[in-house]
């Protein structure tokens, strides 16, 4: 400040310098001086010049700050200074405090300071570099420097940001500074750089900016947070609205869990700051860019679920429920709620089964709607009510159903302890309140919007209006408030409860000609019709004629020619006498023409600025654009068009039942081939069961076959050294009693042991018979032969084991016996030679005989055990051959079945075919008919619009059906 002070100065004897002249100096001394301190300290001198000489400097100095940027960026100090000097010079925010009528001179200087320092774009490049340097008095005045830079000419500015490499990503690192100053400075700069920027949006989103902003949030306080919390979400919406790559990205990144945490507003003591306020405020709106009916449906219906399921709906409810809300605050919560139900069956479902917290408790849409019919309420208030209850009955039969029952005689409870929605509605209908009849009836039309079964169930519905009067229909009691005109008295809008009353009466005969039919059937209605077209009133009273028009072109239209007095014909008539043709066409139009039709045509929202701007309805516009061309042919139509289109689409309905009666079959076909499809696997997983099973079974046999040659071999080695010792006894003939008895003994061994091998053999064939004859399995019933067959097995496996047990050790006894009769024949040759004591003789044998035959008699009793044995498994094998023997006859009788089965198939594909060759046909004359249709000028549904009807129809059978069989 020495420096400025020696040069503004001056001597005292001299002239005084000017502001320009010292200015001039400094950017002198700036561009000459070669010590850095002398152009760091005249940089800091234009610093303290630019607030209150900013023409000045900025045209005189401009050019050496750029300058000083990209020659003297080892400095940081002077740095700072020339940034902070140019953010004055381009920066609008010091102005305030000016007189109004230099702002707009001041704004136009920022954008021309901007546009000069814009024109070369290394400049804002080179701005975007110096951000990378982390000191302080480097990266706080760069931020506030771009961010005026933006604010002043955005679009250009964008456009270079978005060119330059890595130009986003450096300014994405400022959200990840530690100092807040310069954290809270960057989201503000990368809000002016995402508005109305797509792409920058896509860049700064998949740079994590959602991750960084939602921590920041939450490190705040969530709603509780302050100004840094409302400047993050601000940026959150401008990267979400309209943005569908962008919302889809936040979806798919599951960031809307994390916006549960926002809504727990905690105990309504705690205060309600104006902040606060603020905050939760953008949050409810940055749900609703989420769910915004003008987003892909798609990507709507994802994000409503995903609020469903992680809570923020049933949290958002809970707000809704809560007292001391603050009104404004509870305004846009209820337009929250009701996009995220609109058109969302879950939600639907869930929002209407939430209670008010009273005693006795009551249904929220209870509650709302005696705020919306009680003219002591905001307006604002009532019209968001309104839209909840149009968002809840949206693409919802259910609830509409559910509210029209409320109406019906036997729903509606008799003691008066509760109060429905229906008696709400009727009482806003009827009351005179102007807004609440406007309301009530729009509410009632949406509840009969597309469904034509809840349209003919309120024909049902029967008023009381006064005692000893019998009962009105609500659509008498409709018309005859819509014939007394002004003469009750109201408050509010003149024409808004007709207005209302004809929306109402239009969406209820539309599509239903029974309801057009209850409303003809009263005498006094056409003529009313008629007398309010033909009349010439003023502007005001000009769309009450064309609301007029169209309900009277309704019930032409949509008329089936049940009444005699009132057929199409008759009413054509009655137009053109009374109206004219031209007239009646006139004044239907001034519906599209007026100027709150196309407003209220652009979104679903009734947001009106006031009571007197509340005309029409967004769906009911719908349906005037639909009708309207329709009815202007009908009136033009003569009879025998009349006649020739009834015929059409007599011949359309019948070809529709037929092709209708023809899917049903294919439908019928097709489950049927499931079922026979779902046979199949199934018995081919039993077959590969029954297989396994088989496999292992013949694995088990062979087993036992191996065992029985086993078997066979050790008996045949046995016989053959049996019969030397028999033979050597025989010829010894050294006591021929006992040998001989030995001898029988052993031959009735012998005879045993072949029987017993002509059995085994009996065996053997019988398992080779049962190894070629194992049945294919397919069935239940074979699965539980096998299974006893492989018990049969194991049980003869066990026995076999019993009787080579048996066998082995009969053979080790023979053995023994043929050894002791060896050793006999031995003594006796020996006795022979040396001639023993007869006595002695006599005493050995006579002792080794009795030995011997007690071991043959032993052997005797084993072998008629054996025997018994033997008998036995060969009664078990005969039982076992019998079931075999069963089990291929059923398998047989299955395989049968099976053919039948597959014949069946190829019958109902033929059938099927020839189906498709009929419903070809039915479909090329169809097409026929509807070219006709063309040609006599009658409006034909596109083909996709039957299939869709089609489709939705199938849905709707398909729905029934489960029905019912789950009540079966």
């Amino acid at each position: 400040m020495n420096f400025l002070r020696g040069v503004m100065g001056g001597q005292s004897a001299g002239p005084q310098h000017t502001e320009a002249e010292t200015i001039q100096k400094l950017c002198d001394r700036v561009a000459s001086s070669t010590l850095l301190d002398d152009r760091r300290n005249a940089v800091r001198a234009l610093k303290s010049l630019s607030k209150k000489y900013r023409l000045e400097v900025g045209i005189q100095a401009m050019e050496h700050l750029i300058h000083v940027l990209q020659t003297d960026r080892s400095d940081s100090e002077i740095i700072g200074y020339a940034l902070d000097t140019l953010y004055n010079i381009i920066s609008n925010d010091e102005e305030e405090e000016v007189e109004e009528n230099s702002t707009r001179q001041s704004e136009d200087l920022g954008s021309q300071f901007t546009e000069i320092f814009i024109k070369q774009q290394e400049n804002v490049t080179l701005l975007l570099s110096l951000l990378e340097e982390f000191d302080f008095h480097v990266r706080w005045p760069g931020v506030k420097l771009l961010t005026s830079l933006l604010k002043q000419l955005g679009p250009q500015v964008q456009q270079i940001i978005l060119v330059s490499p890595m130009g986003v990503s450096r300014l994405m690192d400022l959200l990840a500074d530690s100092r807040e100053v310069i954290r809270n400075d960057g989201v503000l700069l990368l809000q002016a750089l995402t508005r109305s920027n797509g792409a920058i949006q896509k860049i700064v989103a998949f740079e994590n900016a959602f991750e960084r902003l939602l921590d920041i949030i939450t490190e705040e306080g969530n709603s509780d947070g302050g100004i840094v919390v409302e400047d993050c979400l601000i940026l959150l919406q401008n990267l979400l609205k309209n943005n569908n790559s962008n919302q889809n990205f936040f979806k798919e990144g599951s960031y809307i869990q994390r916006m549960k945490p926002w809504f727990e507003v905690g105990d309504e003591n705690s205060g309600w700051s104006a902040q606060k306020v603020t905050n939760l405020h953008l949050m409810l709106q940055l749900v609703r860019v989420l769910v915004s009916p003008n987003n892909p449906p798609g990507a709507t219906s994802s994000c409503q679920k995903a609020m469903f399921q992680c809570g923020l709906l049933q949290q958002l409810c809970t707000i809704l429920m809560a007292t001391g809300v603050p009104a404004d605050i509870l305004t846009e919560t209820i337009n929250t709620v009701s996009e995220v139900i609109r058109g969302c069956q879950v939600n639907q479902d869930y929002f209407a089964s939430v209670n008010a917290p009273s005693n006795p408790p009551r249904p929220a849409i209870v509650v709302l709607l005696m705020s919306m019919v009680n003219e002591r309420q905001p307006f604002v208030l009532r019209c968001a009510v309104l839209y909840c209850f149009q968002c809840f009955l949206y693409k919802n039969q259910k609830g509409q159903g559910e509210i029209v029952s409320t109406l019906l005689p036997s729903t509606i409870d008799a003691t008066g302890n509760t109060v429905s929605a229906g008696q709400l509605l009727c009482g806003g209908l009827f009351s005179t309140d102007s807004l609440s009849n406007w309301c009530a009836a729009v509410a009632l039309a949406h509840a009969l919007q597309e469904n034509a079964t809840q349209k003919e169930q309120l024909l049902r519905v029967q008023l009381a209006t006064s005692i000893g009067n019998p009962p009105v229909s609500l659509l008498q009691q409709c018309t005859n408030i819509l014939s007394q005109g002004d003469k009750i008295n109201r408050r509010g809008s003149k024409i808004q409860t007709r207005v209302g009353l004809l929306m109402l009466l239009c969406t209820w005969l539309s599509n239903c000609p029974i309801a057009v039919t209850h409303f003809l059937h009263n005498s006094a209605n056409v003529p009313f019709l008629t007398g309010q077209i033909a009349e010439n009133l003023g502007e005001e009273e000009q769309l009450v004629q064309g609301l007029c028009a169209l309900l009277l072109g309704i019930s032409i239209y949509f008329n089936d020619n049940s009444l005699e007095t009132y057929m199409k014909e008759k009413l054509k008539q009655l137009i053109e006498k009374r109206i004219g043709k031209e007239n009646f066409i006139e004044k239907l139009g001034f519906i599209s023409k007026h100027e709150l039709y196309s407003r209220a045509s652009q979104k679903p929202q009734p947001n009106f600025p006031s009571p007197e701007y509340m005309i029409f309805d967004h769906e009911f516009t719908k349906l005037v654009k639909e009708l309207e061309g329709v009815i202007t042919k009908a009136i033009y139509k003569s009879s025998e068009e009349d006649k020739k289109e009834e015929e059409v689409k007599k011949t359309l309905e019948q070809h529709d039942s037929i092709v209708t009666h023809y899917k049903n079959m294919i439908r019928e076909q097709d489950l049927q081939l499931e079922e026979l499809k779902q046979q199949i696997s199934t018995l081919k997983c039993q077959n590969e069961q029954l297989q396994t099973a088989v496999t292992q079974q013949v694995s088990q046999i062979q087993q036992h076959k191996d065992q029985y040659n086993l078997l066979k071999v050790q008996l045949g080695k046995d016989s053959q050294h049996q019969g030397p010792y028999s033979d050597g006894a025989q010829m010894n003939g050294i006591q021929p009693e006992e040998i001989s008895r030995l001898r029988e003994e052993i031959e009735e061994l012998k005879s045993n042991r072949e029987l017993l091998q002509s059995q085994l053999a009996e065996k053997d064939s019988l398992i080779e018979n049962l190894k070629s004859s194992q049945p294919s399995p397919g069935t239940n019933e074979q699965s539980s032969a096998t299974a006893g067959d492989s018990e049969q097995i194991a049980e003869l496996k066990q026995e076999l084991a019993t009787l080579k047990s048996q066998l082995n050790t009969q053979s080790v006894e023979i053995t023994k016996l043929q050894a002791e009769k060896q050793e006999l024949l031995q003594k006796t040759e020996a006795f022979a030679k040396s001639a023993p004591v007869p006595g002695e003789s006599e005493t050995v044998i006579a002792t080794k005989t009795t030995d011997v035959e007690g071991r043959l008699s032993a052997l005797l009793q084993e072998t008629k055990e054996l025997k018994n044995e033997i008998k036995a498994l060969s009664e078990e094998r005969t039982a076992i051959k019998e079931q075999l023997d069963s089990s291929n006859s059923t398998i047989a009788i299955l395989q049968n079945e099976k053919n039948k089965l597959e014949v069946d198939i190829t019958d109902s594909k033929k059938e099927q075919d020839d189906l498709l060759v009929l419903l070809a046909d039915q479909d090329q004359k169809i097409f026929s008919l509807k070219n006709k249709l063309k040609e006599l000028g009658h409006p034909v549904e596109e083909e996709d619009e039957l299939e869709s009807g089609d489709q939705d129809d199938e849905d709707d059978e398909d729905e029934d059906d489960g029905k019912e069989q789950g009540h079966i």
